[in-house]
């Protein structure tokens, strides 16, 4: 494995670890904000604050060590992304900070107030929808280079059947990754209710994921036919993802083994994610910018791989012991959260 690879397939765990913990976050903030609406707060309230209250300020961690990542890794991407994303990054900053204005609101403010719930829960889908356009961006099409700089086509972006294929799989996932995971929470903290309702969700939203992935990869066979044939070349990782999907959806529906299930679910997608990055290999923008051609001098790119090494096991041990000592303590998951005051 040379440099280059080893720099993005450590960017592309933290991007893994973002969605995957951020899809938790954002779905339970919908989840939360829908229950208030539904007049179903008595059954999914008090589960979700739980989860929400030690976690949220882990999840932009991930995040922020991606972004910081790509531009000392690449740094060309600067150039490409930087002024044709100011819109959509923008957008996505603003969203940030209204999820953690709503923490402060809910703990200082009025708990349970429907206008907070609302804003903090339609950040929920925005923030994924929004952060997926550069995905969309990166198959290659929608930037043009006029005078040698690089300009976003916003028409052909938004009337892309691909950008809303993308768009649909990142709400549809992110609401399917928290309710598998809150069903497995809340069927810890015995509460019935909660894991009932929340499997529902579970399973509705797991054929809207697996319709957009599918519809995703029908738009690359016209989009990008290059991309759409290096797919094809790695369909075993994405078989694996497959069945590992068909495990989860069985185990949920069949009510048994949420952990197991949702340890089915990481699978399912960590095994579809890196296949997706692999299959992109080696661009970073199609076709103007690869890992090869943008990457950082090798004294760098050194110092930045052990930092970001060193930066992972830090927080590898840190999640788990948030998850030990918060999420999965016997006192806390049944709603003692007096005991850790």
């Amino acid at each position: 494995m040379n440099i280059e690879i080893l720099g993005i397939t450590v960017l592309w765990v933290f991007l893994f670890g973002y969605i995957l913990i951020g899809a938790i976050d954002f779905g339970a903030g919908f989840f939360n904000a829908y229950s208030l609406f539904t007049g179903r707060q008595r059954i999914l309230t008090n589960v979700i604050q739980r989860y929400l209250s030690p976690v949220w300020e882990v999840t932009n961690v991930f995040l922020v060590f991606f972004f910081v990542g790509i531009i000392g890794f690449f740094p060309k991407t600067a150039f490409y992304y930087g002024t044709t994303l100011l819109v959509p990054v923008s957008f996505a900053i603003i969203l940030l900070a209204v999820r953690g204005s709503y923490y402060a609101f809910e703990t200082y403010g009025a708990r349970g107030h429907k206008g907070y719930s609302f804003a903090y829960g339609s950040t929920g889908l925005l923030l994924p929808a929004s952060l997926s356009i550069v995905l969309t961006i990166s198959e290659g099409g929608f930037i043009e280079l006029v005078n040698g700089q690089p300009v976003l086509d916003y028409w052909k972006l938004f009337t892309s059947p691909l950008t809303w294929s993308i768009v649909v799989l990142s709400i549809a996932a992110t609401l399917y990754i928290s309710s598998a995971f809150l069903t497995w929470y809340a069927n810890k903290a015995r509460d019935h209710e909660a894991t009932h309702l929340l499997r529902k969700y579970a399973l509705i939203w797991a054929l809207p994921t697996i319709i957009a992935a599918g519809g995703i990869i029908f738009e690359l066979r016209k989009h990008n036919p290059h991309h759409y044939e290096s797919i094809q070349t790695f369909w075993p990782m994405f078989l694996i993802s497959l069945v590992l999907f068909l495990g989860t959806v069985y185990l949920i529906w069949r009510q048994r083994h949420y952990g197991v299930a949702f340890s089915l679910l990481m699978g399912q997608f960590m095994f579809a994610f890196f296949g997706y990055g692999a299959s992109h290999y080696p661009y970073l923008l199609y076709p103007y910018l690869t890992i090869y051609d943008s990457f950082t001098n090798q004294a760098m790119a050194v110092a930045l791989i052990i930092a970001f090494i060193c930066g992972l096991l830090l927080l590898i041990p840190s999640l788990y012991l948030l998850l030990r000592m918060f999420l999965f303590n016997k006192e806390y998951v049944k709603g003692n959260e007096n005991h850790h005051a």
